[in-house]
């Protein structure tokens, strides 16, 4: 692929995001199946659905933790932290596709378009996030961009984990189950952590691992990084609450209000906005203070970490 253009430190934090968020596209569209191979309506729904949207949250959350070990200009090449964090953007949209259909939020847009299974049908859109999910897999599991199998191992067990019933797929489950019933918010904090927490977690080890390989949870630096990324990965989820109270559909590119149509506990329902907004700053300055061990080379964390608590209130 292309080079871009150096990203040192020093660079601008919104630069450093649209360069980012720039080649993690070129990624993408390198490894998603051409418009022009059987099936290709198949193919042409899953560009549909990935392709020119998001602000690539998660795929900046690995990029950052990479740069903590390897604050180097991106390389010309796609690298092993390229790879983990379309990885990350390839689950994230499945489970939207998914999340948008019927049977689930039943929600019409997405990303400021109609929802795959608004633009194709319900049959696409059930193929569509079953495809982005083996893709996922695909692409890690079969990268040669490193010779420590160990290393691939173990992170392929992460995005495992981070996706299925103990992770995403079982915060959904138990979203589906909390419809119309009171939670505390421990048992809301516990549903958050699974269905968006864990993944932006896994994002920011993802990142640090394609880095430096350390399977050892217990050194004080994944122990800081873990502790950083469930703090700010809550404080996401709490901000999104807030955010569909407050904001437009057309600022978040989603409908907004679904969660008070759809009788959803949420932290404004359970807590009201503004101990909703204090709780999400707490998590906020919880997050920030985790990274102390990495002193300036956490800075693109930290930024990122600002970017998320107050992107719109």
């Amino acid at each position: 692929m292309t080079d871009l253009v150096p990203t040192p430190l020093q660079i601008d934090f919104d630069l450093w995001v649209r360069l980012k968020q720039a080649r993690i596209e070129a990624v993408l569209d390198q490894i998603l199946p051409s418009v022009q191979t059987v099936p290709m309506a198949l193919h042409s729904a899953m560009r549909y659905s990935i392709l020119d949207g998001g602000k690539r949250i998660r795929a900046l959350l690995c990029y950052a933790a990479a740069e903590l070990y390897c604050p180097q200009p991106s390389p010309t090449d796609i690298t092993l932290t390229d790879i983990a964090a379309c990885a990350l953007e390839l689950i994230h949209a499945y489970s939207l596709v998914h999340d948008d259909m019927p049977c689930m939020d039943n929600d019409d847009l997405r990303r400021g378009k109609p929802s795959c299974h608004k633009q194709y049908d319900d049959a696409t859109a059930l193929l569509v996030g079953d495809a982005l999910q083996s893709l996922a897999f695909f692409i890690l599991s079969t990268s040669n961009l490193t010779n420590n199998a160990q290393q691939q191992l173990f992170m392929l067990n992460l995005l495992a984990d981070a996706s299925g019933s103990k992770g995403m797929a079982g915060g959904q489950a138990i979203d589906l189950a909390a419809v119309g019933k009171p939670l505390t918010q421990d048992k809301l904090e516990t549903m958050h952590r699974l269905k968006t927490g864990v993944l932006i977690e896994v994002a920011v080890l993802l990142g640090a691992n394609s880095a430096i390989y350390s399977a050892n949870s217990d050194n004080n630096h994944s122990l800081a990084l873990r502790n950083f990324a469930g703090n700010i990965g809550l404080a996401f989820q709490v901000v999104d609450d807030i955010l569909d109270v407050e904001a437009d559909s057309n600022t978040l590119g989603k409908t907004t209000g679904k969660d008070a149509e759809n009788n959803k506990p949420t932290y404004v329902t359970l807590l009201g906005l503004k101990k909703a907004k204090s709780y999400a700053e707490q998590l906020h300055t919880e997050a920030l203070l985790a990274l102390t061990p990495f002193s300036d080379q956490a800075q693109r964390l930290q930024q990122l970490a600002n970017f998320i608590m107050h992107r719109s209130f």
